[in-house]
């Protein structure tokens, strides 16, 4: 039932937008008695499912506030450049590429707003289960774990890319109220200390297994759990939390790396949790397609030409392999014959490569001249595919993954480097490139072997922990490159400073684009409070440090 998300009656005061996630939107003519009914709360329910991918009112412009986080998570990191037509396309994108934005820019601004209006959705159904007496008494606790879980979600996502953030519950019902609701009337632990407890009800009321997809289940809790201590530095928390979910046995790695990213693959036994997507389900625009990814269309003979999220040269080098079919950390430039990790060709287009089933990909991506040759692969849907729309808005139904199960071997190996269990660590690291080095490779165009030299193997040891986390930091590249983490990774490794400046320092020479890139420390590593909320809020609302 992958259209559960976005197959529901949609009721005035569920879904109607509102200017600012501070407003709560009228009731209309519905009494309270009518509100309350198990059918009507239940459809509020779902719509704060149906926020998750981005699209939050009746514009087309999910990806100012995308659910995979490709402008927040990517285009600012090593991995991509923005795209697009030249530097004035989705120039406000540019300005984060370069951090050179501030409080007033689109994107900052909507995807606080989409994420406080999942948080507004979810809040709204808690009370309104409460108060229901129609309600089925034994559902309504999974109910109202579900929208913790969705709430602890919101905020994550708010906390990751604003760091000072407001805290909503389901106690703040009036506009004044809203009003009222900094983001300094919690430290930065209290807030972390609320995300946390949300999962943690989530994962006491929710079921092992849903019959619906889509619906979070008591190990994705623990799995989301596992991820605020790994972002906390919670080491010895976030091993154990990570431990259990390993020990429930209900996830397993996809054996072919390609396969996690069929969407008839979706669902399948590495998705922990997920943002559903479907096409020709009768929603507007099918705006529970990819619309927050749509930007991605690479162009050529079976795609718009939006060319939007381009892979870096950078990211390209890092899949280079030694002789021993380990990374080389050198970034060195790829040149032919070399050594590569088999992800590389499944994750971004390059030339002479085939494209999916599409043939070689032979063709000039937009402004080549500027972005280079490189274009997405990973998260795009064949254009022969019956999950791919081939008219505008161009969206497919590949789900967004929040968390795969090789998330979860991951911060079990960094949890473990950082206790300094090198030897159990570097388990987990293994097990994510044994699926790499067991997967189909990509083949010549004419199926007589391999597209290029892939060449991948394991670790036999670690000689410290500095070169085990350099190890776990390239994997956790490597693994999940153009999947939005990326900066959110360097931000919490204490390194983006470092990273990024060095990028701009060599990768400025090949692109003139990224000329005038600086990364300020104590500054960039989160995105500005809008200033529209900092405006409207009557409680002291700070703006990040430097902007």
């Amino acid at each position: 039932m992958k259209n559960l998300i976005y197959l529901f009656t949609i009721l005035l005061f569920a879904t109607s937008c509102s200017s600012s996630f501070l407003e709560e939107s009228p009731v209309g003519e519905l009494t309270e008695e009518q509100v309350t009914t198990a059918e009507n709360i239940e459809s509020i329910a779902i719509s704060a499912y149906s926020v998750l991918n981005g699209q939050f009112d009746g514009a087309s412009n999910a990806y100012n506030s995308p659910d995979s986080n490709w402008s927040f998570g990517d285009v600012v990191s090593d991995d991509a450049y923005k795209g697009g037509g030249g530097t004035g396309d989705q120039n406000q994108i540019h300005l984060m590429e370069i951090f050179a934005h501030d409080a007033t820019i689109t994107d900052v601004g909507r995807k606080w707003s989409c994420l406080y209006e999942g948080i507004r959705r979810a809040n709204l159904a808690i009370r309104l289960l409460e108060k229901s007496e129609d309600f089925d008494s034994a559902l309504k606790a999974q109910r109202i774990g579900e929208m913790k879980f969705l709430r602890g979600h919101y905020h994550f996502e708010a906390k990751k890319i604003y760091n000072n953030i407001c805290w909503i519950d389901e106690t703040v019902e009036s506009t004044e109220d809203y009003y009222s609701i900094s983001n300094t009337d919690l430290t930065s632990a209290e807030q972390w200390a609320k995300i946390e407890a949300d999962f943690t009800d989530a994962f006491n009321a929710l079921p092992s297994s849903q019959d619906e997809v889509g619906r979070p289940t008591k190990m994705a809790a623990k799995a989301y759990l596992t991820k605020c201590y790994i972002f906390e530095s919670k080491w010895t928390a976030a091993a154990d939390a990570a431990q259990e979910v390993i020990e429930s046995t209900q996830y397993s790695l996809e054996p072919n790396f390609r396969d996690v990213f069929l969407p008839e693959n979706d669902n399948g036994p590495e998705i922990v949790f997920s943002v559903q997507h479907s096409i020709n389900d009768g929603t507007t625009s099918d705006y529970s397609g990819s619309i927050s990814d749509r930007l991605m269309s690479p162009g050529g003979s079976f795609y718009a030409n939006y060319g939007f999220l381009r892979p870096s040269q950078n990211l390209v080098n890092a899949y280079r392999t030694t002789a021993d079919g380990l990374p080389t950390f050198d970034n060195v430039e790829l040149a032919d014959g070399d050594n590569l990790d088999p992800r590389v060709d499944h994750t971004l287009a390059r030339p002479g490569i085939p494209y999916l089933d599409l043939g070689v990909y032979d063709w000039t991506p937009r402004e080549a001249t500027v972005y280079g040759p490189y274009s997405p692969k990973k998260r795009m849907v064949s254009a022969n595919s019956a999950y791919y729309t081939s008219s505008w808005p161009y969206v497919n139904a590949l789900n967004y993954y929040i968390i795969r199960y090789a998330d979860v071997l991951l911060w079990k190996a960094e949890a473990e480097i950082e206790l300094d269990n090198l030897d159990e660590g570097m388990i987990y690291i293994n097990m994510v490139r044994e699926r790499a080095k067991d997967s189909e490779y990509v083949q010549n165009i004419d199926g007589t072997g391999d597209a290029a030299n892939y060449f991948i193997d394991t670790y036999d040891s670690f000689a410290d922990q500095d070169e085990a986390l350099a190890a776990l930091r390239m994997e956790r590249r490597l693994e999940f490159a153009q999947e939005g983490h990326r900066f959110f990774d360097l931000v919490r490794w204490g390194i983006a400073a470092d990273v990024m400046n060095a990028y701009f320092s060599s990768e400025r020479l090949i692109r003139s684009h990224l000329t005038n890139a600086s990364f300020v420390a104590g500054k960039n590593e989160y995105q500005p409070i809008p200033q529209t909320q900092i405006d409207l809020c009557t409680g002291d609302m700070q703006q990040n440090p430097n902007y």
